[in-house]
């Protein structure tokens, strides 16, 4: 496998992964909890329409500011109230700005997640220098925030650089979620060590639902229940379901419910394992014995 400057090799785990119990499908709450640089703005906005020229849009300003201000906590206090532990995909703005906030969330088990240092800075447009510093200072703000260092990273938009997998490696990060290509996790090996990749799911992400496709918060709750049902039709196979919800756009309380429901439901099937990507990943860790699912 090859990508823009980086050549290396990849391996599947080996055996039957399934996860803890015997149980197929992985079901992970990821809320992005976001910040934009000052002078950037949100790359959505409820009005649709781009103002010309490259202008700066205060309508688009002020509907990602809601992300910190109000959404992100409301749907932690969704899932919380469920008792469910989400992997919390947070900017290292976050970190900097909002370290008790942050801190709340580690020390309440939320999954950390590095998602660079801002939602703006898209890792194929960073110079090399960038992507490094990027992944460095986001790194150093979570653990000064939380005091511990994270172990996973997801890219904004879930895109990494030419070469930022690597850096993630010299960083000392376990596995990294920029992988659309599989259902299970494999390993990237690299001249530097190894990552583990831990593919995301795309189907339930709530701004391409609500921005792009014009969907409603009844709609994404269907398609979720639609889709485990679905699944149990067919032979059985270990995955990973991602729900994806982002403060400025779910965490609004006339969307808010959906996320409340799909929660509900799944809290109250025993056969889901409901789960963090850092979960996720120490399992595979912890399998790459090969043991076969019992």
């Amino acid at each position: 496998m090859t990508d823009v400057k980086t050549t290396f090799e990849t391996r599947a785990l080996q055996g039957d992964l399934c996860w803890p119990g015997g149980r197929r499908i992985a079901v992970v709450f990821n809320v992005a909890w976001e910040m934009w640089r000052d002078g950037a703005t949100s790359g959505v906005g409820p009005m649709g329409n781009v103002l010309p020229d490259g202008m700066l849009d205060p309508n688009a300003d002020s509907y990602g500011r809601y992300n910190v201000a109000a959404g992100s906590r409301r749907l932690l206090d969704i899932l919380e109230r469920h008792g469910i532990r989400a992997s919390i995909l947070t900017s290292g703005l976050v970190a900097e700005r909002q370290p008790d906030a942050l801190r709340r969330a580690a020390q309440s088990g939320h999954d950390i997640v590095g998602h660079g240092l801002a939602q703006d800075m898209l890792g194929p447009a960073l110079s090399a220098e960038e992507d490094a510093a990027s992944i460095a200072r986001s790194t150093a703000a979570i653990e000064a925030a939380t005091g511990a260092r994270p172990s996973g990273w997801v890219s904004p938009r879930v895109t990494s650089g030419p070469d930022s997998q690597q850096r993630l490696v010299e960083a000392g990060y376990r596995w990294h979620g920029d992988a659309l290509d599989a259902d299970r996790p494999y390993v990237q090996v690299f001249p530097e060590g190894e990552i583990l990749a831990v593919p995301m799911s795309v189907e339930f992400n709530d701004l391409p639902h609500a921005m792009r496709f014009g969907r409603t918060p009844g709609q994404f709750v269907q398609m979720v229940t639609e889709a485990i049902e679905g699944i149990r039709t067919q032979p059985a196979e270990t995955i990973i379901l991602d729900i994806f919800a982002h403060g400025h756009c779910y965490g609004r309380p006339a969307a808010a419910w959906a996320i409340n429901e799909i929660a509900a439901r799944c809290v109250s099937d025993e056969a889901l394992w409901l789960t963090t990507r850092t979960q996720i990943a120490e399992h595979c860790f912890s399998e790459m014995d090969g043991r076969q699912c019992i």
